[in-house]
């Protein structure tokens, strides 16, 4: 009886796995969709995660180009920059064992996934766990490509302490009309207006539409390249010029 129940309960653990394994799969799939075939992007699984990493064994995550750097997004905590140098992207994009050891001192392994032919469902707007950097890119393009009059746009980021720890998020902004335009993929078809003289200070902008809670912001200026068509607009993110302070918050945690 022993024997039959520990069977049991490790065949239990095995498809548990599994299933995280397999909505992971989905989600980073979801991810690269949306971002589309014109930003490079690769879905990877995470194997042999040693112990103390915050990553369970045979995840899946989504690594992507944006602004001359990689980033890495997953599904339970978001997109976090994942490059470790500029100018340096082919030598990182051909390995990734070393930025995944910065960010994650328990991985141990990692294989590339193919693209099966399988077509992936859609994610509704505002669905992607996590995926709130990833959307506010994506907003980016919807917006221009619908004909709205786009101009400094940027990615808002913000920390808002939470157990101990800052808990992230991004937003789109950008003026149009005189106004400052904030979209926010927490509440999909909104656009929130605000005075134009809050792009200059993120933390008042970021407290302005989230409440004093928030610590630190930082802002990520966003341009897409020309010529630029409602089929094709993928924006890349400028990270090269900002200040030291806002720099090792870029390197934080930006989740949704």
């Amino acid at each position: 009886m022993k024997t039959r129940f520990l069977f049991a309960l490790a065949l239990a653990l095995c498809l548990a796995a599994s299933t995280r394994a397999d909505e992971s799969l989905l989600r980073t799939r979801q991810a690269q969709d949306l971002l589309g075939a014109d930003v490079w992007s690769q879905v990877i699984r995470l194997e042999q995660t040693g112990r103390g990493s915050v990553y369970p064994n045979r995840t899946h995550a989504l690594v992507f180009e944006l602004g001359g750097i990689l980033w890495f997004y997953h599904p339970a905590n978001g997109t976090q920059s994942f490059s470790l140098h500029r100018d340096r992207l082919a030598a990182e994009k051909a390995d990734f064992g070393p930025l995944l050891r910065d960010i994650d001192a328990g991985i141990s392994g990692w294989v590339h996934v193919a693209r099966g032919g399988a077509k992936v469902p859609a994610v509704e707007p505002g669905k992607l766990p996590n995926g709130c950097f990833i959307e506010s890119v994506v907003a980016l393009r919807h917006h221009v490509a619908g004909g709205t009059a786009v101009e400094e746009a940027k990615l808002l980021s913000y920390f808002i302490p939470a157990a101990g720890s800052l808990g992230g998020h991004t937003v789109l902004i950008f003026k149009s009309g005189g106004e400052l335009k904030l979209v926010d993929s927490a509440h999909p078809g909104r656009v929130f207006t605000f005075p134009a003289r809050l792009a200059r200070d993120p933390v008042r902008l970021a407290r302005a539409h989230d409440g004093n809670r928030v610590a630190k912001a930082l802002l990520l200026p966003v341009t897409l390249p020309l010529p630029l068509s409602a089929s094709a607009a993928a924006a890349t993110v400028t990270a090269a010029h900002a200040p030291a302070e806002e720099a090792e918050l870029a390197a934080a945690l930006v989740s949704g």
